[in-house]
């Protein structure tokens, strides 16, 4: 679903990713775990299309993200740290602008609306302008929006942070669904008890450069994920 062929982003002197490769499955949900600065949001928003690179190659479903970004665009959602929305449209109005951007019918889209915004508790929130939103409430609608179009492949970069504790468990049990009926997750965390619950592969990047990645069983080991980390984070390129 996600092939990442000898990526590389340069800064000046500076390589935020230095060549590397990652194959992420269809089914699969994937942790990519590495300390502030490590290239994680690059990785992510050049998969994405946001960010252009300077070496290596991309391919989202088969597909070239330099050659064919529209088309690659059509098979993903990219739910931000951040989520950048308009602030002077309502909810619902922001939730119909991306259905109109992925052209879905009103009726598959009024349904999908209706059925995460009652799960994740906004149906009532949705007539209020985002500006009146909080972080959290922003996180929700911005999840929202990208299941909307259901795409084939989700990139995520931290996910949780905003989210209560009830709204994480939801959020949780979407990804394990999505996966399970075919779609893939490639998401960042600094939460590593999530990424050892939740993960089915992991990835650890340090200073742009892939230092482990497998199975959560073949990079863990007999260890915890946290152990590891740190373990690897401390050893010197």
């Amino acid at each position: 679903m996600l092939k990442i062929e000898h990526l590389t982003k340069v800064y000046g002197e500076k390589r935020a990713v230095d060549d590397l490769s990652l194959h992420i499955r269809a089914g699969e949900i994937y942790g990519f775990i590495g300390h502030n600065g490590a290239g994680k949001t690059t990785t992510l928003k050049a998969c994405c299309g946001i960010l252009p690179f300077d070496g290596g190659e991309i391919y989202i479903d088969g597909k070239s993200v330099k050659r064919e970004p529209l088309e690659c665009k059509r098979s993903i959602a990219y739910i931000p740290d951040n989520p950048d929305l308009y602030d002077f449209m309502t909810g619902i109005q922001y939730l119909n602008f991306i259905a109109d951007i992925f052209e879905i019918p009103s009726n598959e889209r009024a349904a999908s609306i209706s059925e995460y915004a009652e799960l994740f508790e906004i149906s009532g929130d949705l007539n209020k302008q985002i500006s009146a939103y909080s972080h959290g409430m922003k996180q929700k609608l911005a999840v929202i929006s990208a299941l909307i179009h259901k795409p084939k492949l989700i990139i995520m970069d931290e996910p949780f942070v905003g989210l209560d504790p009830v709204a994480a468990h939801k959020l949780k049990t979407i990804m394990h669904e999505f996966c399970n009926s075919g779609g893939a997750i490639f998401f960042s965390t600094h939460v590593l008890d999530v990424a050892e619950k939740l993960c089915d592969m992991v990835a650890i990047i340090k200073r742009g450069q892939l230092i482990a990645s497998g199975s959560m069983e073949e990079v863990r080991g007999n260890e915890s994920l946290e152990e590891i980390f740190l373990d690897l984070a401390d050893k010197e390129l």
